[in-house]
């Protein structure tokens, strides 16, 4: 069996990605074949955290302002936050339905279906071989589920952010409206941030380059493709 080049990992997936080829909510095909691939390099040795966003279900700020809400920011970032941990709890009933230990940590207390976020204890959790689902962002309104990732990598002293997306890296530009945007094979932290490269939010992408935590950011639509980001191979976009 070939060796992973990182041992301890968070996997940051967003709700868009939760509803596969739906177009609201969870799709629980694609979950199912998610938490193959995770199971797989689960078994390689792998430590593995996941963030989840909540957009397949309600995204703070922007969903109120394309449904024209009259609703405070604060409230509607609530809102997503508790929309993150409907996904949580889908996606951990599927793992477990696979046969693997998993436990869902939230930043908002809710004692009846998750435990509450402790450094020490997500940390004790991963050494013993469970799968950690970090829900309700970071807590707080005006930080996105990527600065929850950024945040609890490295507080957790994780070695990789896995930023699957819906397509195969960054590029200068959308490739989906201008042909002529090229791919990075890798970029540095601050022309992510000159550029405003769609990575992470900028506070993200900070919290990383200040602690010197990589970000791979790759498709997660490819069968396989987290297995080939842990193994070491060059796909997607390594920001560093």
């Amino acid at each position: 069996m070939a060796t992973p080049i990182y041992k301890r990992v968070v996997l940051k997936i967003s709700g868009e990605a939760l509803q596969g080829k739906k177009s609201h909510g969870i799709d629980i095909d694609f979950l199912n074949l998610l938490a193959a691939q995770i199971k797989e390099i689960h078994t390689m040795g792998v430590e593995i955290a996941l963030v989840l966003g909540g957009g397949n279900i309600f995204r703070g700020q922007e969903n109120t302002a394309k449904r024209g809400l009259d609703m405070d920011r604060a409230v509607a970032d609530y809102m997503g936050m508790l929309a993150t941990v409907i996904n949580g709890l889908a996606l951990q009933n599927v793992l477990e339905k696979s046969g693997l230990a998993t436990r869902v940590l939230s930043a908002i207390e809710m004692q009846k279906i998750a435990e509450p976020y402790i450094r020490r204890r997500a940390i004790r959790h991963l050494e013993k071989g469970r799968i950690v689902i970090f829900v309700a962002g970071t807590g707080n309104p005006y930080f996105t589920t990527d600065t929850a990732a950024a945040l609890r990598a490295i507080e957790i002293g994780a070695e990789v952010i896995l930023k699957a997306t819906q397509v195969d890296g960054v590029y200068s530009a959308d490739p989906k409206k201008f042909k002529s945007a090229r791919k990075y094979s890798s970029v540095k932290y601050l022309d992510v941030l000159k550029k405003r490269l769609a990575v992470m939010d900028a506070t993200a992408v900070s919290l990383c380059m200040d602690n010197k935590l990589p970000i791979v950011v790759f498709n997660l639509h490819k069968e396989g493709n987290i297995k080939r980001v842990i193994l070491g191979e060059p796909i997607g976009t390594l920001v560093h």
